[in-house]
């Protein structure tokens, strides 16, 4: 991509730049923003202050498993900051545990809330692992932000990101997580393109 023309994500609550982004991300310029300074974040930052920032910065925003990491309180803030961090046509993504799929594993699959749900590179994951935050990373850490502070269903985060101001949303489900896609103004052929929406959604590109 050519220097003149590259285009920014911001990865909030991303922990490290040594996790990789999504393959969509190549040739993005990668900008970490995280509360933790431990890992060298180009931005230490509260996310629920993001309006506290300049506006219309990034092309993107990746939140990969942060947004539970904050009270039900305080998700407003946080998705208003990012409508107000996007430039227009820009595009935010969005992954968090998917409760609907977590309960559904504990009440008709019979996983015991302490028992293994599935292995990550982090280690086993329980139930009360999704639900509460990894409680390995939490003691280990002594951090109580690593904890999740809240929740989400398909519905309840489609709820949430219109009530921000996203007008665009686009979700798939699998492996215990959802996967969102969402845009304040009508999606722009390049972030068509770059995602892939007509295959993964039916979703016809823009002229």
């Amino acid at each position: 991509m050519n220097q003149s023309v590259t285009k920014t994500v911001l990865n909030v609550g991303g922990n490290s730049k040594q996790i990789a982004l999504p393959a969509h991300f190549k040739g993005f310029e990668h900008v970490l923003l995280d509360i933790d300074a431990a890992r060298g974040p180009d931005l230490i930052w509260d996310a629920r202050e993001l309006l506290g920032l300049a506006s219309q910065q990034y092309d993107a925003i990746y939140c990969s498993h942060s947004l539970e990491h904050f009270y039900r309180h305080d998700i407003q803030k946080v998705l208003k900051g990012f409508v107000h961090l996007l430039k227009p046509g820009g595009f935010v993504q969005i992954r968090v545990p998917d409760l609907y799929q977590i309960f559904k594993a504990v009440i008709e699959d019979k996983v015991g809330l302490d028992e293994v749900l599935y292995e990550a590179p982090a280690g086993s994951i329980t139930p009360l692992d999704t639900i509460y935050g990894f409680g390995e990373i939490i003691q280990n850490s002594g951090n109580d932000y690593f904890a999740h502070k809240t929740g989400f269903t398909d519905a309840t985060l489609r709820r949430a990101l219109s009530s921000a101001g996203f007008q665009h949303v686009f979700m798939t489900r699998g492996f215990y997580e959802i996967n969102c896609f969402a845009t304040v103004r009508d999606v722009q052929d390049w972030v068509a393109r770059l995602l892939d929406l007509q295959t993964t959604f039916g979703f016809d590109t823009l002229a």
